[in-house]
């Protein structure tokens, strides 16, 4: 989805009517990221970098991909860094939510540690959240909680990801129960209570993974 003329930042907004951790008049109720109005070769706007883990900061730059099916420039973390500890985040500025639902397109291109791409629900900062992580070298999709920095897998699937193509990985969060989807299939559900509150949402990868990724979307669900 696109917004209404060109923007140097492409959020979608609405005006809110849930009850969040900010006032709702200043809090969005969806958000839309598809990085057209972002220069190519710098960070992103409109996202904060945060890393869980060991290793270097995280270098995420706004990059051109025409095979990007939601246009040409998407977003990447380019270190590419071994450090197997290592979880680069880049975590939306001005959205909260408890209950929310969460889409991204993704191509997982090159890594020999990994090949992830994640997506973070219910952040409250670089040593807790949910992530919900597709992984092209080894065929699998999981879900973990991460609590003091320590990451625990509670759900998942072995299913192919393909390499060097674009697909969808969804997360929603509503109550207890976490859904993950990808390319609009319902692979498994779980239910956790580690965080009931509401949080930040983003994107999240894994060492040295070349992912790139495009049409961010978070909604927040009545």
């Amino acid at each position: 989805m696109r917004s209404p003329g060109p923007m140097r930042r492409r959020f979608v907004l609405a005006a809110s009517t849930v009850a969040l951790a900010r006032p709702a008049a200043a809090q969005p109720r969806r958000v839309v990221q598809d990085f057209e109005g972002a220069p190519v070769g710098a960070p992103p706007p409109g996202f904060a970098v945060a890393l869980t883990g060991d290793g270097p900061p995280p270098r995420w730059v706004v990059l051109e991909d025409a095979s990007s099916p939601a246009g040409p420039r998407v977003l990447a973390e380019t270190s590419r860094d071994r450090t197997s500890t290592r979880f680069p985040l880049a975590v939306v500025e001005g959205f909260e939510a408890r209950d929310v639902a969460l889409a991204v397109r993704f191509r997982p291109l090159d890594g020999r540690v990994d090949q992830a791409a994640g997506l973070v629900a219910r952040y409250h900062n670089a040593r807790n959240y949910y992530v919900a992580r597709a992984n092209a070298l080894e065929d699998n999709v999981r879900l973990y909680r991460v609590v003091d920095g320590r990451r625990v897998q509670f759900a998942g699937l072995d299913t192919r990801v393909p390499r060097d193509r674009w697909q969808s990985l969804g997360l929603r969060a509503e109550g207890d129960r976490l859904e993950v989807s990808l390319d609009g299939r319902v692979l498994f559900a779980a239910t956790d209570r580690t965080f009931g509150g509401a949080g930040r949402v983003g994107l999240w990868t894994k060492a040295d993974s070349l992912t790139h990724f495009d049409a961010l979307e978070a909604r927040a669900l009545a």
